[in-house]
C-alpha cells in the first residue's frame, strides 16, 4: 500500500473514532435521530435474544406464548430515550410473566439491562436509586420470604442490576463533564474573539486620534505659513523680500513632509490591521507590534519649534524624567493639540504659548495656556476644539487623558487667553492599545 492510501486509511478510522466518540459523549434526550435508531438498536437485542435462544440453555424453552411475551417486551425499547420510565415499566410488564412461567432466564436480561441503563443515564440519582429499589425490592423479599434456597441467586441478579445502574450514573455524569469542557472552550473563544474585536476598535479609535492631530496640527502650520507667504508678496511689492518667502516656502515643504512620513507609518499600521484582524487577538498584537516608537516628552521640542515657526512665541518648560511610554504618548498629544489650537484660534500676531509639564504626587502635570483673545467664548477659541466649534479637539484631549487614567480640562484662563491643564497618573505602566 503506497504512502496515499495509508494517510486515507488513518484519516477514515480517526473519522470513524470521533463519531463513534460523539455518539458516548452526546446527551441521549438530545440526540438526532432518537427514535429511529432506538428502533434499529431494539431489533438487534431481540435477535440477539433469539439467537440464545436457538443456542438453548437453562429453562424451559419459549413456545408461542413465550416468544409473544419475549419479542414484545422489546418493543418498548424504541421509545426508551423518550420516555425511560414508561418504556422500563412496560418491559417488565412482559417479562414478569415469561420469568413467571419459567422459561429460559438469559433470553430477556439484554432488554431489561438495556431499559435500565437508560433511566440510569439519563435521569437524576434519585430517581436512579428509586427504580432499583422497586425494581429489586419485592423480588428480594419475595425469594427470602418463600424461597431461601434462590435468595443468594437472587443476591448475585441484584449484584449485576445495581452495577448497570451505576455505569448508567457514572456515564451521564461523564456526559455533563464532557458538555462543561466543551462549553469552556466554546466561551473562551467566544471571549477571545470578542477581546480581539474589542483590541482593533481600540486601535482604530487611537489611529482616528492620531490622524486628527495630524492633519489639524500640519493643516494649521501649513495655513499660518501660507499667510505669511501672502503677507510678504503683498505688503510691498516694489520691495519684495525674497529671503522670507523662500523661508516660508520652506517651511511649508517641511511641514509637508513631516505630516506625510506620520501619516504613511499611521495607514501602513491601518492596513496591518485590514490584514490580520480575522487571525485573532495574537495577530492584533503582532500588528500592534508594528506601531513604530510611541511619541513621548522628547519630541515636545519639535512641536515647540513648529509653533514658533508658525508665529507664535512659545516657552518650554519641561521637568520630568521616567514617564513611561503610554503616558508621554498621551502628553504629547495632549500638547500637540493645544499649541494647534493657540495657534489658529489665538487672534493675535504676539501670541505666546507657555507650555509646563513637571511632575507630582505620583502623575505627570500638563499645563498649556496662552494669553491670546479667541478663547473668551469658552467655545472655540484659544486652544479650544481645533474645528472652530464644538468640535473634536477637546474631546481628543480629554479621551487621551482618559486612556491613561487621567483627567483634563480646558476653559478661560484666571486673566487671558485660554488654558488647558491635564493630569496623567504614572502608575500605569501598560501601553497605550
Amino acid at each position: 500500500m503506497d504512502e496515499r492510501g495509508t494517510t486515507t486509511e488513518v484519516r477514515d478510522r480517526s473519522r470513524r473514532v470521533e463519531h463513534i466518540m460523539a455518539a458516548i459523549n452526546r446527551e441521549p434526550l438530545t440526540a438526532p435521530h432518537r427514535t429511529r435508531n432506538d428502533a434499529v438498536l431494539a431489533l438487534g437485542v431481540a435477535v440477539l435474544a433469539v439467537a440464545i435462544a436457538l443456542m438453548g440453555g437453562e429453562g424451559i424453552r419459549p413456545d408461542a406464548l413465550g416468544w409473544t411475551l419475549l419479542l414484545a417486551g422489546h418493543v418498548p425499547l424504541v421509545w426508551r430515550r423518550r420516555r425511560p420510565v414508561v418504556a422500563l415499566l412496560w418491559v417488565m410488564a412482559f417479562v414478569a410473566p415469561y420469568y413467571a412461567l419459567d422459561y429460559n432466564p438469559v433470553l430477556p436480561i439484554p432488554a431489561t439491562v438495556l431499559a435500565l441503563y437508560t433511566v440510569a443515564a439519563t435521569g437524576t440519582v434519585r430517581r436512579t436509586l428509586l427504580t432499583g429499589v422497586a425494581v429489586l425490592g419485592p423480588t428480594a423479599i419475595g425469594n427470602g420470604v418463600t424461597n431461601r434456597k434462590e435468595a443468594l441467586e437472587s443476591l448475585e441478579i441484584s449484584g449485576w442490576i445495581i452495577a448497570v445502574l451505576f455505569i448508567g450514573i457514572a456515564v451521564r455524569y461523564y456526559r455533563w463533564y464532557v458538555a462543561s469542557v466543551v462549553e469552556r472552550a466554546e466561551r473562551a473563544e467566544r471571549t477571545r474573539e470578542e477581546e480581539a474585536r474589542r483590541r482593533v476598535a481600540e486601535e482604530r479609535l487611537r489611529i482616528a486620534r492620531d490622524l486628527h492631530d495630524l492633519l489639524a496640527h500640519s493643516i494649521t502650520l501649513i495655513g499660518v505659513q501660507t499667510s505669511v507667504a501672502a503677507h510678504v508678496l503683498t505688503a510691498d511689492p516694489e520691495r519684495l523680500d525674497r529671503k522670507a518667502v523662500a523661508q516660508a516656502l520652506d517651511d511649508i515643504a517641511g511641514t509637508c513632509r513631516t505630516a506625510r512620513g506620520e501619516l504613511r507609518t499611521t495607514l501602513e499600521v491601518l492596513r496591518a490591521h485590514d490584514t490580520v484582524v480575522g487571525a485573532g487577538a495574537g495577530s492584533v498584537s503582532g500588528a500592534e507590534d508594528m506601531r513604530g516608537p510611541l511619541p513621548g516628552i522628547d519630541g515636545l521640542a519639535g512641536l515647540a519649534k513648529t509653533g514658533r515657526v508658525a508665529g507664535a512665541k512659545v516657552e518650554l518648560s519641561v521637568r520630568a524624567d521616567g514617564i513611561p511610554p503610554s503616558v508621554g504618548a498621551a502628553a504629547y498629544r495632549i500638547v500637540q493639540e493645544a499649541l494647534t489650537n493657540a495657534v489658529r484660534h489665538g487672534g493675535r500676531e504676539d501670541l505666546t504659548v507657555r507650555v509646563e509639564l513637571w511632575t507630582a504626587d505620583g502623575a505627570l502635570r500638563v499645563s498649556v495656556r496662552d494669553d491670546g483673545t479667541g478663547g473668551d467664548d469658552g467655545s472655540g477659541g484659544g486652544v479650544g476644539p481645533s474645528d472652530g466649534t464644538r468640535g473634536f479637539g477637546l474631546v481628543g484631549m480629554r479621551e487621551r487623558a482618559r486612556s491613561v487614567g487621567g483627567t483634563l480640562d480646558a476653559g478661560p484662563g484666571p486673566a487671558e487667553g485660554f488654558e488647558v491643564t491635564a493630569t496623567l497618573p504614572l502608575s500605569r505602566e501598560d501601553e497605550v492599545r
